[in-house]
């Protein structure tokens, strides 16, 4: 079994998990792989290309789409038809468990979806009612709080790996009114987000975040920058999934009483676009223990474990149950609860996460984000840019 997005808790959890799993199943015995974050999605193709060295993998859904075109992961469907689990699973597990073709190459284990991380000591002193609700009452506040000579600054900016998530979150959300919701870069006139007028409104807002209210390192901060930036106390805001908030959790440099989550930002119409992010387990078309991968993917989405591998690793949850969970009503959960609890205003929505060309989009996007930042591309000509890119890959599909 082969894990993708390692850290070193994580791993305790996983292998606490497997030992029950073991203790339940004698005539299994499941030996874990943790490749350091940055290179196990490499390492795991090279298993996957080679045909031998993994059964059960980690699936994410940015990697589903060139795993299963290159024929690398099995069609679960069969193993799992008669699995009671089913039916205990959210109606957005099922949905990423089986896609448009039926075909079930991962059962996900839990959700990530974005919030917004505030210090609320900050945010009061300046004189604010409470945190932003829209990007341009982030702009507002960020800017308001930004203050280099005592090494505060308002945004944990994201201009290095995967810095195209975050301004593609904020174009969502400008042409809310417009967005095909089974398709997050579509608009309803099957045209591309990029395209729309407010597209450049939204870039407009968020590079300003850069340039006035951010750290200047920030040009090259991706994931553990962004959250080491809020979690040390040196940032007022960070835009991040909910894995974040046991690490923040953690930090000495700042207090429970110092910060929360905020439901997502919305639009000029008010209403936010929430891209559901996901990942689970799946197995490997050359695997030759494809039963006792499948039994091991069932035990790991039912009950207990589920519950602990979610809440331990601060996911939303697959299973319906979880719901009812104290956990997920109190303190920094509290937010996903509102936004659950509000699906109008806080609309779930479905990137083409699993194009077989999502690689190729994640380079691209970052590479010209990054052009912009350091002005050898404008604002014009990155929307143009990706405009085109979609609209010939949609033609060539």
């Amino acid at each position: 079994m082969v894990e993708s997005l390692t850290n070193p808790v994580r791993t305790k959890v996983l292998k606490g998990l497997l030992a029950d799993f073991e203790k339940a199943n004698p005539n299994i015995a499941v030996d874990l792989i943790s490749p350091p974050t940055d290179q196990a999605d490499q390492k795991i193709q090279q298993m996957l290309q080679s045909g031998s060295g993994v059964d059960v993998l980690e699936v994410r859904d940015i990697t589903v789409g060139p795993f299963s075109t290159n024929g690398w992961l099995s069609d679960m469907s069969g193993q799992l038809k008669g699995w009671k689990g089913w039916g205990d699973l959210t109606d957005n597990a099922v949905k990423y468990a089986k896609n448009a073709k039926g075909k079930t190459y991962y059962v996900p284990y839990g959700f990530y979806g974005l919030s917004l991380f505030y210090r609320t000591d900050l945010v009061k002193a300046a004189g604010f009612d409470g945190p932003p609700a829209s990007w341009s009452d982030l702009l507002h506040q960020a800017t308001a709080l930004q203050n280099p000579a005592k090494n505060q600054f308002g945004y944990a900016f994201r201009g290095g790996t995967n810095a195209n998530s975050n301004v593609v979150v904020a174009i969502e959300a400008y042409v809310a009114k417009k967005l095909d919701h089974d398709n997050a870069f579509k608009l309803t006139n099957g045209k591309t987000i990029f395209s729309a007028p407010e597209a450049a409104d939204a870039l407009k807002t968020y590079f300003t975040l850069f340039s006035k209210a951010s750290p200047p390192s920030s040009v090259a901060w991706g994931y553990p920058e962004m959250v080491q930036g809020f979690s040390s106390g040196s940032t007022a805001f960070l835009l991040q999934d909910p894995e974040v908030i046991a690490t923040v959790g953690e930090s000495d440099a700042i207090t429970p009483a110092q910060w929360s989550t905020a439901p997502l930002l919305a639009g000029p119409s008010g209403i936010a676009v929430q891209p559901m992010a996901t990942a689970g387990w799946g197995t490997a078309a050359k695997s030759t223990h494809k039963a006792e991968a499948a039994k091991l993917i069932e035990f790991l989405s039912e009950g207990k474990a589920s519950t602990t591998f979610s809440q331990k690793n601060s996911l939303v949850p697959i299973l319906k149950s979880a719901a009812d969970s104290p956990f997920y009503k109190t303190g920094a959960w509290a937010s996903y609860l509102t936004m659950t609890e509000h699906p109008d205003k806080y609309v779930s929505v479905v990137q083409p996460r699993d194009s077989a060309w999502w690689t190729e989009w994640i380079q691209k996007s970052d590479s010209e984000v990054q052009k912009v930042l350091i002005g050898q591309m404008t604002q014009k000509e990155l929307l143009a840019s990706w405009d085109a890119y979609w609209t010939d890959k949609w033609k060539q599909k």
